[in-house]
């Protein structure tokens, strides 16, 4: 994004009042349920993809820092990579929005994990069912967490209790109405993580990025954003999880319900979409016909604020073939910010018929 555009989302910001005032400090079981069955659409074909493989994530967090108040909404894509991005931004409720329905199912592992745990260190050693190592506590450096668990072994016995309070966690205590196969799902995901490990879990297409090493990352200055990286971070994510408000829902970004069902929500309660972590996905609905053009559609009806903005990420080659070229110290992608305005006044104006015409635009 260019210098004159963050100036000119900070001055906004500082003018503009607190987003989402409206939304609940809370939701109960029954409505968090209500939202994700009804918001949801069927689920679609896409590539596993247990982790992020993104290795330029936290580049914009500093930026995105200073140009997005807290107490907002979020809506996102994919697994764990949402979580630094809440952690960053502390908005008042995210949505998380992905065709695989499994995607759906380790957020509400995730979800019970979270809820389960007291700490960080407790947290890996339930995701990874490994016994927690001795010294590890609140003021542990994320580098000293997962050096701990690196000759960290699989604990079987603890597998098959992570996976008892999990779904105890899910379906006794919350009373989701989660089906025999999507217990079944989760209990995958689960012997997944536990037979990887935090030094061998990957993303898809990846070769490098580990889970520890996304963990351990550090934006272009060095500091430590993932939401692993301080309990502070970690605490804000637990603590909207307890209060239900990071809704995981099935849904094609083109799809004709579930981005509009989440408009109509935030229409219903005065909020406004303050970050929209797209990933790359626009790359692929563009490569389906009109379904690029659906998307904008879709994202039109969601209601904005001047400083409403789109996190993109792009893989290296795409990166190169559009000319946007890639950031120091990334390797395989390019996160990057800009204002969601620009896209949408763009499609409305007819200027947007590609991926390609659409970075033109914003770049």
């Amino acid at each position: 994004m260019q210098r004159i555009s963050l100036v000119l989302i900070g001055i906004v910001l500082l003018s503009s009042p607190i987003h989402a005032v409206d939304i609940p400090a809370a939701l109960t079981d029954q409505e968090f349920w209500r939202i994700v069955t009804e918001f949801s659409e069927p689920g679609g074909v896409f590539q596993p993809e247990f982790m992020s493989n993104e290795d330029s994530s936290q580049f914009v967090i500093p930026t995105l820092k200073q140009t997005t108040r807290s107490g907002g909404v979020y809506i996102g894509v994919g697994p764990e990579q949402n979580f630094t991005y809440v952690a960053a931004i502390h908005p008042r409720i995210a949505f998380i929005v992905d065709i695989r329905r499994d995607n759906m199912l380790e957020h509400l592992m995730y979800k019970a994990l979270f809820e389960l745990s007291a700490d960080r260190a407790d947290f890996i050693s339930r995701l990874f069912s490994r016994k927690r190592p001795t010294a590890l506590d609140a003021n542990s450096s994320v580098d000293a967490l997962f050096n701990a668990y690196q000759s960290a072994e699989t604990d079987p016995a603890l597998y098959e209790e992570n996976l008892v309070d999990v779904l105890n966690q899910i379906v006794t205590k919350h009373g989701f109405h989660v089906s025999e196969s999507d217990k079944g799902g989760i209990a995958s995901l689960m012997d997944t993580f536990c037979e990887a490990g935090p030094y061998a879990l990957r993303g898809t297409g990846d070769k490098n990025l580990t889970y520890a090493l996304s963990m351990t990352a550090t934006d272009l200055t060095g500091t430590h954003q993932s939401y692993l990286a301080s309990e502070e971070n970690f605490k804000f994510v637990r603590d909207l999880q307890k209060r239900n408000l990071i809704i995981p829902l099935v849904g094609d970004f083109a799809g004709p319900k579930t981005i509009v069902s989440i408009g109509n929500y935030l229409q219903d309660h005065g909020a406004t979409v303050d970050v929209f972590y797209a990933s790359n996905v626009e790359r692929y609905l563009w490569e389906q016909g009109d379904h690029g053009k659906q998307f904008y559609a879709n994202a039109k009806m969601l209601p904005l604020n001047t400083s409403s903005t789109f996190i993109r990420s792009v893989t290296s080659d795409i990166s190169r073939r559009l000319g946007i070229g890639l950031p120091v110290g990334a390797a395989n992608w390019r996160s990057f910010l800009s204002p969601m305005s620009d896209s949408l006044k763009a499609f409305a104006e007819g200027r947007v018929h590609s991926y390609r015409e659409m970075f033109e635009i914003v770049r």
